[in-house]
């Protein structure tokens, strides 16, 4: 089965993809613009277990993972299962990894995530390519200042036209 949906194409091979990848995962991090939208869509996913909506099964794990959300502004924890972190959010995440336990993992928009890269707070990058996704306004790297010296791990083409890069920091 595949789906589209927001611009992105979406198969089942995509979700089993994401739900392997989750069971190395004990938590996720989001800004708040992606946590407005991310966290709600998939607690209602998981809620209602629908047999025949293949985000069923990723639903659970996505709901299940403690999330950590980088913000500022919010005053109270809107979601279940989060953390809200407010402050110097690059002290915070280097806490965060040298805790013992299973990878982070980080959904978010180009300008959060810029900001980790900026900061190289990222040990491996599973960027999802989708051509019906990209955006001249909303280019991941766009504040990097710098080249980013990346060696490809990886390539993993989804039947509905999305391919997965693996890449790790050069050393």
């Amino acid at each position: 089965m595949q789906m589209h949906f927001d611009g992105v194409n979406w198969d089942n091979d995509m979700v089993n993809f994401c739900v392997e990848d989750l069971k190395n995962v004990d938590s996720i991090l989001l800004g708040r613009k992606t946590a407005e939208g991310f966290i709600p869509y998939w607690t209602d996913v998981a809620a209602k277990s629908d047999p025949n909506d293949m985000n069923t099964e990723l639903g659970k794990p996505l709901t299940d993972t403690p999330k950590v959300v980088f913000s500022n502004g919010l005053k109270t924890k809107p979601w279940e299962n989060t953390t809200i972190i407010k402050g110097d959010f690059a002290l915070e995440i280097k806490n965060l990894k040298k805790k013992e336990g299973k990878d982070i993992i980080v959904y978010g928009g180009h300008s959060f995530v810029s900001s980790l890269v900026e900061h190289k707070l990222i040990d491996e990058y599973y960027l999802f390519v989708n051509p019906l996704a990209i955006s001249s306004d909303e280019l991941i790297l766009k504040y990097i200042n710098s080249s980013l010296q990346l060696t490809l791990k990886e390539c993993k083409p989804f039947s509905c036209g999305t391919v997965l890069l693996f890449y790790k920091p050069k050393k």
